[in-house]
């Protein structure tokens, strides 16, 4: 818009991370194996082949039909670890190659935060680049930023990349033939890998810190998992000037190797060590206990302008919490108002007499609540939760009571959902977190948020019980300094779903009691838009009445 008013030609060109690219080289891979796989991966395959013969981007959201999320497109995709870049045989058909250098001629490069922080790692471990060079930065939805920054600060190893790894392995030998035999050693690393799985998967949590299964046994296992590593690794070391494809298995099993001494030691005392356990694989992790730091570093080592946007900065009109999270000090700091007309387009619903989040009852209240908004708004909601279980227990009370279509996170891809939701016209969708945010439905399709409850992050989280320890170790409030504003602004983010331009309205609702009873809870209402607040439900009917006469 800026570009046409001005009259001034602008290259704009869109960058994504390799995996989104299609690769020549191991889709003719997989079309070397199509007898070891199944039914549906084969038609799955053979689409991808069709396109792969007309399509000029390789950009795999080109694809309808199978989801961005199958698991075939981690066949027919590189990682940073097996792509063999310049002395590839397919190099010169190469879509991430040709992307890159597109954006190397385009005056504005459009990223996500993942992208620019690979691109950051690669200058700061001397390996060329990813990205332009360029003056001047833009995150938006800069309110994600710290925790995209921990994942490239910090590190992981994973179950994956490691039969990953082994399976690479196997499909170089074959073709670069060193005489080594990798089989016995790979055999006795994925044995220690469904081991570890096991032991893990024991607690029956998600997320676990190092100190929940520190013992014996388990230090045991993970002492042979890294003997093995290295055994694996010597190995590699006699086979890798054979050829280029165990050259790199060698490279990528060194970074593992390395990363798990660190991992297993744990000398650094700013890492936090963890492990996300799923149900057919772990990953080893370790998140910086702050990132401020480091992309303070970042930040002098690369003169760069910065700008960081989004909606959902501030407390309040207060900044201080993002800007200590990112380290940012002698900032020039602008807030703008919305353009909006919140106080005549919208209404908070506070119910009053609502349970206590933690009391048994408060899901069947909060079901009740559902059932009367929706009435009211004749559906047209989203329904925001902070976790799975309340989600489950609510959808369960709800079946054959609603009235209006259900549709509830899980049961398609969430596009679908969406493009279910605004074509149905009066659907009810259920979501936990990722309808949060980066959801943008305009017009009467969404007229209601109902959001369960104040969205502070799990105390027994790991990485979240840590920094609460370090903030009280430094003298600070644990609840007021961290939890506090950080729930506020994802309580923004949901929030912000309801009013997307100046002809929408519709109804929030929060029907969390500790809003209006706990002391904190006016931060909660002094960071949310102008409108006018209501403890009646028949405030809510009467909303939608003046509306839709």
């Amino acid at each position: 818009m800026v570009a046409n008013s001005l009259g001034v030609p602008v290259n704009v060109v869109l960058l994504k991370g390799r995996s989104n690219y299609l690769c020549h080289y191991y889709l003719g891979q997989q079309q070397e194996q199509t007898d070891l796989i199944g039914k549906q991966n084969r038609q799955s395959y053979a689409d991808i082949e069709k396109w792969a013969k007309t399509t000029s981007t390789g950009d795999i959201s080109e694809v309808s039909g199978i989801s961005e999320g199958s698991e075939v497109w981690k066949q027919v995709t590189s990682t940073a670890d097996n792509c063999l870049g310049g002395k590839c045989p397919d190099f010169s058909r190469c879509f991430v190659n040709k992307a890159r250098h597109k954006a190397l001629k385009a005056d504005i490069v459009i990223v996500n935060h993942h992208l620019f922080f690979s691109d950051l790692t690669l200058k700061t471990d001397g390996f060329g680049e990813l990205l332009p060079e360029h003056e001047v930065v833009i995150f938006d939805e800069a309110h994600n930023l710290a925790e995209v920054a921990s994942l490239f600060f910090g590190f992981s190893i994973s179950s994956y990349q490691i039969r990953e790894l082994g399976r690479d392995i196997l499909n170089a030998e074959k073709k670069e033939n060193s005489a080594q035999d990798f089989r016995l050693v790979l055999s006795i690393i994925e044995q220690l890998s469904r081991e570890l799985q096991i032991r893990i998967g024991k607690s029956g949590e998600k997320y676990l810190g190092y100190e929940q299964l520190q013992n014996r046994a388990f230090d045991d296992l993970l002492g042979q998992f890294q003997a093995c590593l290295d055994q694996l690794e010597q190995l590699l070391g006699n086979a890798a000037m054979v050829g280029e494809e165990l050259n790199r298995c060698h490279d990528r099993c060194l970074d593992l190797q390395n990363r798990l001494d660190i991992w297993i030691e744990g000398r650094d005392r700013e890492l936090i060590r963890w492990i996300d356990s799923e149900s057919k694989s772990f990953r080893l992790v370790a998140t910086p206990l702050r990132v401020s730091n480091r992309f303070k570093n970042v930040m002098a080592a690369n003169k760069l302008s910065w700008n960081f946007t989004s909606a959902t900065l501030a407390v309040g009109d207060d900044f201080s919490a993002f800007c200590d999270e990112m380290g940012l000090a002698d900032v020039d700091l602008r807030q703008w108002q919305s353009p909006y007309d919140f106080h005549s387009n919208g209404l908070i619903y506070l119910p009053s007499r609502m349970p206590d989040p933690r009391d048994k009852e408060f899901a069947y209240a909060l079901t009740e609540q559902v059932l009367q908004v929706t009435q009211a708004s004749s559906g047209r909601a989203f329904c925001l939760f902070t976790s799975y279980a309340m989600m489950e227990k609510v959808r369960q009370n709800l079946t054959g009571r609603l009235g209006f279509p259900m549709l509830v996170q899980g049961e398609a891809p969430k596009q679908q959902l969406l493009n279910r939701f605004i074509s149905t016209s009066n659907s009810v969708l259920l979501g936990t977190y990722s309808f949060w945010e980066g959801v943008d439905v305009k017009g009467q399709a969404l007229s209601c948020v109902i959001i369960d409850k104040l969205p502070f992050a799990s105390p027994g989280d790991p990485v979240t019980k840590s920094k609460l320890s370090d903030c009280e170790e430094r003298g600070g409030n644990p609840f007021i300094d961290l939890q506090v504003p950080n729930a506020v602004i994802t309580l923004k983010q949901g929030v912000g779903r309801l009013i997307r331009s100046e002809q929408d309205y519709g109804v929030l609702v929060i029907c969390d009691p500790r809003i209006t009873t706990r002391r904190y809870g006016s931060l909660f209402i002094d960071s949310l838009p102008p409108m006018p607040i209501t403890g009646s439900i028949q405030d809510v009917r009467n909303f939608f009445g003046k509306f839709e006469v």
